[in-house]
């Protein structure tokens, strides 16, 4: 269906039914700060269910010079500039103050109450006829935009408050399902650490520690002296009290490709580039990037040979470095040359999922700062990576925390299955009507059962 066939259709504009506001862009001298008010960026956006764990903060004087671009619930967020431009996000979260980055919008209903639901236009914007609609009206190619005046006038077609309602409550089902999978994934971790004693780990308060040349350069080759705090001493003491290996004997590493950006899709279509910004621990979001067409047929037998296999876990080296997934599957992707791929030698040894989970623990972040110097991590080189100290627990140990591991991502993936059932059904009751949507929605809530 085409947007004049979408004009046929009762529909209303968006700026006949909901305010559209920008963000704003931190006020010239102002930075982030360690522990202040949310600064919700375009990155936050793109998994639909928007999170501020990982954003940065702004001071309270930021915060009160920029107070009129906040954001709250159950606001609509989409991204408006660059690549990530269509990325749709709703706010469920409840905070008193929390502020919103110029590379967004926020959408919000102003219709009589009951007539348009901010999960209604979250899901239509998600779907193929809100996508259609944002990128006719995006402008620019090196750094592309969206204009708020564009955006106000996308048509929204009229559904019955029944249907939103129903679409509401498979979302709420899926933020639950998100919401249990982040807990379960917390307890994992947390049973890692227990099971180590570092479930208090804190650190160390002396900052000076007096290395000979035999102690310092001669066996580690640094001379820096963030390298030798005491912090890390204590850390790795921790770890090689007990049973441990070096990540070298656990897994072959494997090398992916930098095929730099003339190899990238103009057209959308292509093979998935994943990059270090499109994964954490908790999974996958949509590649922004992808390799044209005419790349892949160029290079076919190479990037085949590329894609990365069931059970192997992604691990950054560059940029937010030490961020480790393990795949459930066969990808049908490639990824940056940022990104190792790594795999288990010995499964009877070490479990993957509890690997990757390890790898992810403050154990290793920490072994990271180390190696960086304590300054912000740009690069973590494979040499110092294959080095790294993993605490080994008993393989039942390792099991009771895979199986959690697994029950979090199979959560995830159930969230992430019943907003698509939702959005699917937005998208039946415009191409046909809203009783073909509930059935839609019945027939896949019956399946899963």
């Amino acid at each position: 269906m085409d947007i004049e066939k979408l004009k046929k259709i009762k529909s209303n504009s968006i700026n006949e039914i909901a305010s559209v506001k920008g963000g704003k862009r931190l006020p010239l001298g102002h930075n982030f700060v360690n522990l202040g008010i949310p600064y919700i960026r375009a990155e936050d956006v793109k998994n639909s269910f928007v999170q501020y764990k990982n954003s940065p903060f702004i001071s309270k004087e930021t915060h009160n010079e920029i107070f009129s671009y906040q954001t709250f619930k159950n606001d609509v967020l989409l991204t408006i500039v660059g690549n990530s431009i269509g990325d749709i996000g709703i706010v469920k979260f409840d905070l008193e103050k929390c502020n919103l980055t110029e590379n967004c919008i926020k959408i919000i209903p102003t219709l009589e109450q009951g007539k348009f639901f901010s999960d209604y236009l979250f899901l239509f914007l998600k779907s193929q006829f809100g996508q259609l609609q944002i990128q006719r009206e995006k402008v620019g190619t090196a750094q592309p935009k969206l204009a708020i005046e564009r955006i106000r006038s996308f048509l929204v077609p009229t559904v019955s408050i029944v249907f939103q309602e129903r679409c509401s409550l498979l979302m709420q089902q899926g933020e639950a399902c998100l919401l249990s999978s982040e807990v379960i994934y917390l307890e994992a971790e947390y049973l890692l650490l227990q099971a180590l004693s570092c479930n208090n780990h804190t650190e160390f308060k002396e900052t000076i520690n007096i290395k000979s040349f035999k102690d310092s350069f001669a066996s580690t080759g640094r001379l820096d002296a963030e390298y030798y705090q005491p912090k890390y001493e204590q850390l790795v003491a921790q770890i090689v009290a007990q049973p441990h290996a070096k990540l070298t004997d656990l897994v072959v590493f494997h090398k992916s490709i930098e095929p730099g950006s003339e190899a990238y899709s103009d057209d959308g279509e292509g093979l998935p580039f994943v990059r270090v910004a499109d994964y954490s621990k908790f999974g996958l979001s949509k590649p922004q990037k992808r390799l044209s067409t005419a790349y892949v047929a160029d290079n076919q037998t190479q990037l085949e040979g590329l894609k990365p296999k069931k059970d192997m876990i992604l691990f950054s080296k560059d940029g937010s470095v030490g961020e480790a997934l393990c795949l459930r599957e066969n990808a049908d992707f490639v990824t940056s040359g940022a990104i190792l791929h790594l795999t288990v030698k010995d499964k009877s040894k070490v479990i993957p999922e509890y690997l990757t989970l390890a790898l992810n623990s403050v154990l290793v972040k920490t072994q990271a700062e180390r190696d960086a110097g304590g300054s912000i991590i740009l690069h973590w080189r494979p040499e110092e990576i294959k080095n790294v100290l993993v605490p080994l627990l008993n393989l039942a140990q390792q099991q009771e925390i895979a199986a959690l591991v697994q029950e979090s991502f199979t959560l995830k993936t159930e969230s992430e299955r019943l907003l698509e059932v939702a959005k699917r059904a937005v998208e039946i009751a415009v191409e046909q009507d809203e009783a073909a949507g509930l059935a839609y929605i019945a027939a896949q809530m019956a399946e899963a059962i």
